[in-house]
């Protein structure tokens, strides 16, 4: 992929996770536990992790994502949260992508870091509140992102299928596998 053809495609990454995430935040989600979302903007990060090919470009689409969600409509505490969670879901979807490449699907994958974004969020929430029992939501929270994490992941499986056939992608997943 050319330089410039990259850094549109990155741009184009990280507006539409923004614009899923802006959207997201007019859904009502019913109380089940602080924090619950549908993670739509996940999609992107997703789709980020399997059509990119350096990794540090995926984190660059989700810090870009963060940052301009924190500045279109959050706080220097949402974005600690949000931070958290997305360097542990992140790091948790590479190590299992690297792992076991054929023998975890992008669904898979997916519910994976969902799990582990609110594990990261937990840890932070945790150590700002200094009590271990914001920990009692893990349970909640864990079936809850296991829900989201497979309707991301099929959302995304479902675009890289797509994104696939087209001529741009063509030599990145002959590379990539």
């Amino acid at each position: 992929m050319k330089k410039t053809n990259k850094i549109v495609y990155i741009s184009l990454l990280v507006a539409q996770a923004l614009v899923l995430y802006i959207f997201e935040s007019f859904i009502p989600v019913p109380f089940i536990a602080p924090g619950a979302k549908l993670g739509l903007a996940n999609i992107i990060i997703v789709i980020a992790l399997y059509t990119l090919n350096n990794y540090s470009e995926v984190f660059l689409v989700l810090f870009l994502r963060l940052l301009l969600a924190t500045i279109f409509g959050g706080n220097i505490s949402s974005f600690l949260f949000s931070l958290f969670g997305g360097i542990f879901s992140f790091s948790a979807m590479i190590i299992v992508k690297k792992l076991w490449n054929n023998k975890v699907s992008i669904i898979g994958i997916s519910a994976t870091g969902a799990v582990f974004h609110n594990i990261g969020q937990l840890c932070i929430a945790s150590f700002l509140v200094k009590n271990i029992g914001v920990m009692l939501y893990l349970p909640i929270l864990t079936i809850l992102a296991i829900g989201t994490g497979i309707f991301v992941g099929i959302t995304a499986n479902f675009c890289v299928n797509h994104l696939k056939k087209l001529p741009y992608f063509k030599e990145t997943y002959k590379t990539r596998g």
